[in-house]
């Protein structure tokens, strides 16, 4: 189940927010974690014993780690979350990386060992590190330990944002967890934080994700160079406005619900500089790797060769997460060098060239870094990146791409302007203008966020194409 289909939209959400009301306060934790279970089983009902285990496994190690600190004995305490994230990464490695693991080892040795073809878990990655950093938290002592066992499932399995992020640190709603008051604002304010997010998955993302499927299916040698680029720039809005309409349907539902979750997104492709670029990008993952492995291996308060490898390190891991297969090794490692690189070389030049040029060069390198992550075939993506500078000696462009490009130019400014503050900073306008009309105002914004949703579901009705594209991470 997606949060943009007519199943969850008009059946599920429905009737998960009746019965979340209804109940006394007390009673809706357990109301999010069994909601969220059926959510979560809908497509996966095996792996909720995964899921109700790893709970089961973190939610003990959190009690014995605070235990063990009340009683003076750290060396206990320690061990305690050693086994506790040992057991949680070794599911995540199983799951994940054998058959990787096997499939590398048959390459390099020529032994047929047979791939275990098990079907990853649906957000088994988020729901890891979520359980991960709360264990570390409670041993740092950043967290209380959570001893009411319905309040940490709800936390873990909390379907908003359970699939595909934001990765919620427990820290930052322990105290939501324990007592929140919901509010009519805060309930209009998640509603519209939802529409926003339902328009740009499903009117913005999936169609661009139409586009670059269309010329991702062309043969590499025959694709004109204007072609290449435009199905790139395609895939580059696809992955941004799919990932973030997530998000900010995920932080919409836990607004509805009572719970603010931190932001996901900050207009990434605005930034000047790779290294703004993640800090714009996926910020809870980003958060979590500065957390939990950054700074504890020192972060930038070491040598000079420390801290080259503290960057080199986590982004292997942050290609790692990512996925099972090499391409997405390469990706992360091909971050660290760019960000090694602007920040003992090129960031010091970068500084004094107009704000264009360095937005130019910071697009230019974050495109080529998609299409490493959009191939998991290597040597089809580099048949691709061959065909984006001309290397088959095509043309710049075709009758394809004039009929491309006619379609498909609209959508093509509303991804633009979509991925910038424009249509915030024109909102924001248009409220302060309409202050003392509020009724005028009221009816503007029902209307805009209406229109929103009967596009959305217009478009859904008969739409085929509606992936999550994060669902397999």
């Amino acid at each position: 189940m997606v949060f943009s289909s007519l199943l969850f939209l008009f059946r599920f959400l429905p009737a998960v927010l009746a019965v979340y009301y209804i109940v006394p306060r007390k009673a809706r934790n357990l109301v999010l974690l069994l909601f969220s279970l059926v959510f979560y089983a809908w497509g996966e009902p095996v792996y909720i014993v995964l899921m109700l285990f790893t709970i089961l496994v973190s939610y003990t190690g959190g009690i014995v780690v605070d235990a063990m600190k009340r009683r003076g004995r750290p060396k206990g305490a320690k061990a305690a979350l050693i086994v506790s994230s040992a057991v949680s990464l070794s599911l995540l490695g199983f799951f994940k990386y054998a058959d990787f693991a096997i499939g590398t080892v048959n390459s390099l040795t020529g032994m047929g060992l047979d791939l275990l073809k098990i079907a990853l878990p649906i957000g088994i990655s988020f729901y890891t590190f979520q359980t991960m950093s709360y264990t570390i938290d409670v041993y740092r002592g950043e967290a209380e330990v959570q001893k009411n066992l319905i309040s940490f499932g709800a936390y873990v399995t909390m379907f908003p944002q359970l699939i595909a992020g934001p990765i919620v640190q427990y820290k930052t709603i322990d105290a939501q967890l324990r007592s929140r008051r919901e509010t009519m604002e805060e309930f209009a304010q998640g509603v519209h934080r939802f529409m926003l997010g339902l328009g740009k998955k499903v009117l913005l993302a999936n169609n661009a994700g139409a586009l670059w499927e269309t010329i991702r299916a062309m043969t590499c040698a025959e694709v004109p160079v204007l072609t290449a680029w435009m199905g790139l720039a395609a895939y580059t809005f696809q992955i941004y406005f799919d990932f973030s309409a997530y998000s900010d349907m995920a932080i919409g539902l836990g607004h509805m619900f009572g719970f603010r979750f931190l932001e996901n997104f900050n207009y990434p492709y605005i930034s000047k500089s790779i290294t703004e670029f993640w800090r714009r990008w996926h910020i809870s993952l980003g958060t979590w790797f500065r957390e939990y492995v950054y700074i504890p291996l020192g972060g930038n308060r070491v040598n000079v060769w420390r801290h080259v490898r503290n960057i080199l390190v986590v982004w292997l891991l942050t290609g790692i997460w990512h996925g099972a297969n090499w391409n997405f090794v390469i990706w992360g490692v091909y971050y660290g060098v760019l960000l090694l690189v602007e920040k003992f070389f090129l960031g010091k030049y970068l500084e004094k060239l107009p704000a264009v040029f360095r937005h130019i060069y910071c697009i230019f390198f974050v495109m080529l870094g998609w299409n490493l992550f959009v191939h998991d075939d290597i040597g089809q993506g580099l048949a691709f990146l061959r065909a984006l500078f001309g290397g088959y000696g095509q043309g710049l462009m075709n009758r394809e791409t004039i009929y491309l490009l006619y379609n498909n130019a609209a959508l093509l400014v509303l991804l633009i302007l979509g991925s910038t503050q424009l249509p915030k900073k024109a909102g924001e306008r248009i409220c302060a203008a309409l202050q003392r009309h509020e009724d005028l105002e009221t009816v503007l914004r029902l209307v805009f966020y209406a229109g929103i949703f009967l596009l959305s579901v217009a478009w859904l009705v008969d739409a085929t194409f509606n992936p999550f594209l994060y669902f397999r991470f």
